[in-house]
C-alpha cells in the first residue's frame, strides 16, 4: 500500500476472536447507544414541546442534546454492527464521514459548552440584564455561530488528514476512524501539517477552557454571596453538572490526540475514546435532569402522556 489513494477500505480493531466477547461488545456498545438515544431524544422532545422550558438554558440544552445524538450515531452503530456480524472493515468513505461528523460533532459541543458558561455567567451575576444580553434573536445567533463556524474547520481537518500518504496498512487500532490512529499509518513527513493543526485546535480550546474557568470563578463568587441557602443550592445544582462535564470532555479528548506516541496502548487508546466519544453523550441528559426538578417535570409529563395515548390506542385497537 503505497499511498492513501490505493487504500479502498480501512480495518477497525477488532476486540476479540471469541465470539461470545463479540456479542458481549454488542450488547453493551448497544445499551450504551439506545440509552443515549433514549435520554437525549426525552430532553429534546420534552423542551421542543414544554413551553415552560422555551428560555435560553433550555434552548441550549436543546442543541447540546442534537449534538450528542449526531457525535454518539457517527461511531457507535458501526462498532455494533461490526461485532454483530463479525466484520471489521469500513470502507474509505465511511472513514471520511466518521472522521468528518466526530470532529465537527466534538468541536460544536466545545463551542456550545462555553456559550452554555456564558449563559450561567450573565443568569446569575448579572440576572437583571439577562433578557437583554440573551434574547430570542442572541440566543439563535450564539447556537447558529456555534454550528457554523466549524464546519469548515472539520472539512480542513478531514480533508489534511485523509491527503496524508499511508503505507503502514489499514488497520485503525481503534473502535471508529481517529485522527491519530489513522496518521499512525503515514509514512511520510506529511502527517506533521495535521499535528500542526491539531496544536492550533488545543490552543483554541485553551483559550474557550480559560473563558469557561474565568466565567465559574466570577459565577462561584456570587453564588457564595446569596444569603439563601436554597438559592445557592440552585445555582450550584445548574452550574455543577455543566463544569463536571466540561472537565470529562476536553480532559480526555485533548488526552487522545495529544498524548505522546511512548504511552500510547490499544487498551489505554480505548478506554480514553470510550470516555470521550460515548460517556458524555450518554451521561448528559441524566446530569443536566438529575437535579433540575423543571426538566425531571417535562420529561416525566411527556413519557405519561405518551403512555396514556399508547394504551388508550391499544384499548380501543383491541374493542374493534
Amino acid at each position: 500500500m503505497s499511498n492513501s489513494s490505493s487504500t479502498t477500505k480501512f480495518l477497525l480493531l477488532a476486540f476479540t476472536d471469541t465470539r461470545e466477547l463479540q456479542l458481549l461488545h454488542f450488547w453493551l456498545f448497544l445499551g450504551i447507544y439506545l440509552a443515549a438515544l433514549m435520554g437525549n431524544g426525552l430532553i429534546i422532545t420534552a423542551i421542543a414541546f414544554d413551553h415552560r422550558l422555551h428560555t435560553p438554558m433550555y434552548f441550549f440544552l436543546l442543541n447540546l442534546s442534537v449534538i450528542d445524538l449526531g457525535s454518539i450515531s457517527t461511531t457507535l452503530p458501526k462498532s455494533v454492527a461490526n461485532s454483530l456480524w463479525d466484520i471489521t472493515d469500513i470502507c474509505y468513505l465511511g472513514c471520511a464521514t466518521q472522521v468528518f461528523f466526530l470532529f465537527f460533532c466534538a468541536t460544536a459541543e466545545f463551542s456550545l459548552l462555553t456559550v452554555m458558561a456564558y449563559d450561567r455567567y450573565v443568569a446569575i451575576c448579572k440576572p437583571l440584564h439577562y433578557g437583554t444580553l440573551l434574547g430570542s434573536r442572541a440566543c439563535v445567533h450564539m447556537a447558529a455561530a456555534a454550528w457554523g463556524s466549524v464546519f469548515p474547520y472539520a472539512v480542513l481537518h478531514t480533508v489534511n488528514t485523509f491527503s496524508v500518504p499511508l503505507c503502514k496498512g489499514n488497520a485503525v487500532d481503534q473502535f471508529f476512524c481517529e485522527i491519530p490512529q489513522i496518521l499512525k499509518l503515514s509514512c511520510s513527513d506529511a502527517y506533521l501539517r495535521e499535528v500542526g493543526l491539531i496544536v492550533v485546535s488545543a490552543c483554541l480550546a485553551l483559550g474557550c477552557f480559560v473563558f469557561i474557568v474565568v466565567s465559574y470563578v466570577q459565577i462561584f463568587r456570587a453564588v457564595l454571596r446569596i444569603p439563601s441557602q436554597q438559592g445557592r443550592h440552585k445555582a450550584f445544582s445548574t452550574c455543577l453538572p455543566h463544569l463536571a462535564m466540561v472537565s470529562l470532555f476536553i480532559s480526555t479528548g485533548t488526552f487522545a490526540y495529544l498524548k505522546p506516541p511512548s504511552i500510547s496502548s490499544p487498551l489505554l487508546d480505548f478506554v480514553v475514546a470510550v470516555l470521550y466519544a460515548a460517556v458524555p453523550p450518554t451521561v448528559n441528559p441524566l446530569i443536566y435532569s438529575m437535579r433540575n426538578q423543571e426538566l425531571q417535570d417535562a420529561v416525566w409529563k411527556l413519557i405519561t402522556e405518551c403512555f396514556f395515548k399508547a394504551t388508550k390506542f391499544f384499548w380501543a385497537a383491541a374493542i374493534m
